[in-house]
């Protein structure tokens, strides 16, 4: 007989600090900052109760550089801040992709730049999907539209890491991480691969040669053949990995595309222009990196006018430009908390049509 799942009313950031628990986390370090702070509150609890590996460290460069050490002995780890401190982090995502070690971070977006506000904001997307740090580099990241969504990528986010030994980012904005929901959680994430055994991980080298986590290369030409490893590495993330939703596409004339929050809002509007005989439709995406640029091109065959919905100055809408070269695309965006409501929606793309 069949389990019956287990509902439960949650906020975004308690449902994925949730997931990260049932998907086996045994290392969080964390430092506290709105509108994120649900998160490292409600892993000092789980994870005492766990019998795990719980630091409110000093400062967030202290945080990516224990999760560093953590992860290097194969353990799963997680950190987590909103976007002033994942700037912080940077340096040590950069670290880890550099030396092929599995790790999630969770951003919470703020407003920015700068101190900026503790609204929603998605104004850290080329931050996410452009690497962030120095170096050539890139990390998975997944873009949650519900706290149950959250919970989901999550459990997804330390399989992907295992599975391709790099630090994958799941990008929420407050509106998402505040919200409370409820909340049916997934035993285990849809990750069809088989994990590989960590024969890398640092754990001791008694009966075998030692194993060595680093992104330090000195010797003429050592460093750019690690590069080349890693381009190889990622573009089969990128192959492999692109994954996106649609909601009344199918048979769409005019389509909205937006993430995250954005797209829910996005729903409503969809909804209300075919009350009045527009045929709109939504495609969002869920990986932000790898951008779903397949599945969208698919999508687009046949619409007409494309509009982007985000909560910044337009960064997603790059990507769009990318995927969709030579398509008419107009732009709604709103910055520093800013919330496109569902009737701006509207009247945005009946104005335009």
């Amino acid at each position: 007989m069949k389990t019956k799942k287990e509902k439960l009313l949650m906020s975004g950031n308690e449902a994925m600090a949730e997931a990260a628990i049932r998907a086996g986390c045994h290392f969080y370090a964390g430092y506290p900052i709105t509108p994120q702070n649900e998160i490292p509150t409600h892993m000092a609890k789980r994870m005492k109760e766990e019998s795990r590996v719980f630091i409110q460290a000093e400062s967030e460069l202290s945080a990516i550089n224990m999760v560093f050490g953590a992860a290097a002995t194969g353990s799963r780890a997680l950190t987590s801040s909103s976007s002033p401190g994942i700037s912080l982090k940077q340096e040590g995502i950069s670290y880890i992709a550099g030396a092929q070690l599995p790790a999630v971070i969770i951003n919470v977006m703020r407003g920015g730049p700068g101190l900026g506000n503790i609204g929603s904001s998605q104004s850290d997307y080329f931050q996410s999907t452009r690497g962030g740090g120095h170096g050539d580099y890139f990390t998975p990241v997944l873009a949650p539209w519900s706290a149950e969504e959250g919970a989901s990528l999550v459990m997804l986010a330390f399989d992907l890491a295992d599975y391709y030994r790099t630090p994958v980012l799941i990008l929420a904005d407050a509106i998402i991480g505040q919200m409370m929901e409820g909340v049916d959680f997934p035993s285990k994430s849809e990750f069809k691969k088989k994990l590989p055994p960590k024969k890398w991980a640092l754990t001791g080298a008694k009966g075998r040669p030692a194993n060595i986590a680093k992104s330090f290369f000195l010797k003429e030409g050592a460093l750019e053949i690690h590069n080349e490893k890693l381009r190889e590495k990622w573009g089969k993330i990128k192959q492999n990995e692109q994954r996106s939703s649609t909601y009344k596409a199918e048979d769409a004339k005019y389509l909205i595309i937006a993430y995250g929050s954005q797209a829910r809002i996005a729903c409503e509007a969809v909804d209300r222009l075919r009350g009045e005989n527009l045929k709109a439709g939504l495609f969002r995406p869920i990986s932000l990196w790898p951008y779903p640029a397949a599945g969208l091109q698919k999508i687009a065959k046949n619409i007409k006018k494309i509009f982007v919905v985000e909560q910044s100055l337009g960064q997603m809408l790059d990507d769009v430009k990318l995927a969709l070269p030579g398509k008419e695309i107009k732009f709604l965006g709103r910055t520093g908390g800013g919330i496109p409501s569902s009737s701006e929606i509207v009247k945005f793309v009946k104005k335009a049509l």
